[in-house]
């Protein structure tokens, strides 16, 4: 949830799905590929204003596109889509529709792809939702690191499709699709609409206010080319109940929960072992304020066992909670016990559109731990402690004795006197 970085390194997907009764889900690592690009960039009649460092933002849009041509690895798989760039005319019907991929996915041929940029004039109108759609749709079975970059300087002048909900969905569908966002002079509506777009990929906004900002958001961009592709959790798939719960190894693993929901998890808890799970949710939504996120352990017959509880009022994008229970704190349990996960939440929005029927959850990330069970301390004992206290004590008799003998001494005297 960056908003200032921009990225184009890897995304790597994880296959495991786990089924009831088969061996546990798990979260292993899967070989690199190279990335696979696509740049779709705006050029609508927006792009035509001359207010970037006195060149209009078609112009310093076209540079940052060279940029990043050129900061891509050579073994980078590279598409570009662009929007608003042929219709001119005022049937917006038809101006919505104005999408192309001007250069199909393949292995990066830089002057190719330099050429196809340089002749676009700014035009039309901003179908952004339907461009990200389509763009996906270029992606499609391209490989499992897959990124989309979208250049633009303005919100979608043609909703629906919401170019939030067309994120959410893909995100939803599981394909390791990231879209990263880069704002030219972009005003507070469409800065909330790209950091939306961004944060439901899982991917990074900037913004360019300048040249010298622009340049420093495309080292951005190289820098992070240079990185290895993070590794993501696992995708697997919670239950309406225990009993049908997927059953989990040790991992990260990645879920989507519908508002208000409750999904369900098995692990196996070894005698002399510790669970250890967390379970964090992104806001990639408007919410209500004051909201909670919970997990919780339980036997199979529903005995709840322990529980972790966080609570929100808006002010972060991200909630999560924890708990760590053992087995030895179940002595009827069996030597190997199934033990219920389940996350639940207490999210609500301000409109119905987010709990619509077929509305893609809220992003959940659940991390599992087996290790060795912490025995708890034992009650402290009598040792040096204790005589130390003793000393203590027989030190305070002693001066209390001798300080009353002192005192009836000196009274003594004084009388006398």
């Amino acid at each position: 949830m960056i908003h200032r970085k921009l990225s184009i390194v890897a995304a790597i997907g994880l296959i495991a799905v786990a089924v009831p009764g088969a061996s546990p889900a798990r979260a292993d690592e899967t070989t690199a590929e190279p990335p696979v690009v696509e740049l779709v960039l705006d050029v609508s009649g927006s792009m035509k204003a001359d207010d970037i460092d006195g060149e209009t933002r078609m112009t310093v849009a076209k540079r940052a596109f060279n940029e990043v041509v050129d900061a891509l690895p050579e073994t980078t798989q590279l598409g570009i889509r662009v929007l608003g760039a042929t219709y001119g005319g005022e049937n917006k019907k038809q101006g919505c529709k104005d999408t192309q991929q001007i250069v199909a996915v393949g292995q990066v041929n830089r002057v190719a792809a330099k050429n196809a940029i340089a002749t676009l004039k700014p035009t039309g109108f901003t179908p952004i939702g339907l461009a990200l759609r389509e763009a996906a749709k270029d992606l499609d079975g391209a490989g499992a690191a897959r990124r989309i970059v979208l250049i633009t300087d303005g919100e979608d002048t043609c909703t629906p499709p919401d170019p939030c909900d067309v994120a959410r969905e893909l995100a939803a569908q599981g394909t390791d699709l990231v879209v990263d966002t880069l704002g030219l002079a972009p005003d507070e509506k469409t800065r909330k609409q790209l950091v939306c777009i961004s944060q439901a990929t899982g991917g990074t906004y900037a913004a360019a206010q300048s040249e010298e900002e622009l340049t420093d958001r495309i080292k951005q961009l190289v820098d992070r080319a240079a990185l290895p592709p993070p590794v993501t959790p696992a995708e697997v798939k919670g239950a309406q109940d225990c009993a049908t719960a997927p059953l989990l190894a040790a991992g990260v693993y990645t879920d989507r929960e519908l508002i208000g929901e409750h999904r369900f998890y098995r692990v196996s808890v070894r005698d002399g072992e510790e669970l250890r799970a967390s379970v964090s949710i992104a806001l990639d939504r408007p919410l209500n304020r004051d909201y909670g996120v919970l997990i919780k352990a339980a036997t199979v017959d529903g005995r709840e066992l322990v529980r972790g509880l966080d609570a929100g009022s808006g002010r972060a994008d991200v909630i999560s909670a924890g708990l760590r229970w053992s087995g030895d704190e179940e002595p009827a349990l069996s030597a190997t016990s199934d033990i219920c996960l389940i996350v639940s939440n207490s999210f609500a929005t301000a409109g119905a559109s987010a709990t619509a029927a077929g509305a893609p959850g809220m992003p959940v990330e659940l991390s599992v731990g087996l290790v060795a069970a912490s025995q708890a301390p034992d009650a402290p004992g009598l040792g040096s402690g204790f005589l130390l206290l003793l000393v203590l004590v027989i030190a305070g008799l002693i001066a209390g004795v001798l300080a009353g003998w002192l005192t009836r001494w000196w009274v003594a005297k004084w009388k006398e006197n």
